[in-house]
């Protein structure tokens, strides 16, 4: 359990939940044990420079945060699609979450589910949280309160990769709707191919999500 005491320092909750979310590799966060603040480094930024001076002068001080990695946000996705009611809109994100650039299609096709995006959003929120709470209760340190969400309850979705449907050769769905549609070209007649060219590049331009990776 995460230990509480009046003792220890108030965490910026906000800038936490910020810094744990936030994974890309230049990018480093600490929590300060003396304030309670985040302090977040960027590799490229000279500006800096005094900031990774403090740490290094202060040992013991500053915790480094290890923020959710990529592969732990795509088990997060891979909950929520199995959560989906709706059989169209899982098959959808099933095949928007297979292969690079999975978080992008994943957040383009619930552009047009409002009600879905939103619960997305709750749903990452509550994992975020459970996240935060046990990488914090394995820590050495008190805290001066506890994070503002209370008692994180994890969803009923099972945390196990998610079911995917294979194709007959074995491929991702991905890859099986690729190579049914090449298998539909080959066999257009040559006069037909400028017409299902025209709308390929239609469809191109209208959904930038499904341009080649």
């Amino acid at each position: 359990m995460m230990r509480i005491s009046a003792e220890g320092p108030v965490p910026d909750w906000s800038a936490l939940e910020t810094a744990f979310e936030h994974n890309a590799p230049e990018t480093h966060s600490y929590l300060d044990l003396k304030s309670g603040q985040v302090v977040t480094i960027v590799d490229s930024r000279p500006e800096d420079d005094e900031k990774r001076s403090l740490i290094r002068r202060s040992p013991g001080r500053f915790l480094h945060l290890d923020p959710a990695s990529s592969r732990e946000q795509y088990r997060w996705m891979e909950r929520f699609v199995a959560s989906v009611a709706d059989p169209a809109l899982r098959e959808r994100l099933i095949l928007a979450i297979d292969g690079k650039g999975a978080f992008r299609r994943f957040k383009d096709v619930l552009l047009s589910y409002p009600v879905e995006r939103d619960r997305w959003f709750a749903y990452r929120a509550n994992l975020l949280h459970i996240y935060i709470d046990n990488w914090l209760s394995m820590q050495d340190i008190v805290l001066g309160e506890g994070p503002p969400w209370g008692e994180a309850v994890q969803p009923s979705e099972p945390d196990v990769p998610l079911q995917k449907p294979i194709g007959e050769r074995g491929e991702g769905p991905t890859e099986t709707l690729r190579r049914k549609a090449r298998e539909l070209v080959d066999g257009l007649p040559a006069l037909e191919l400028p017409a299902a060219i025209a709308f390929l590049q239609y469809l191109t331009e209208r959904m930038p999500s499904v341009q080649a990776e």
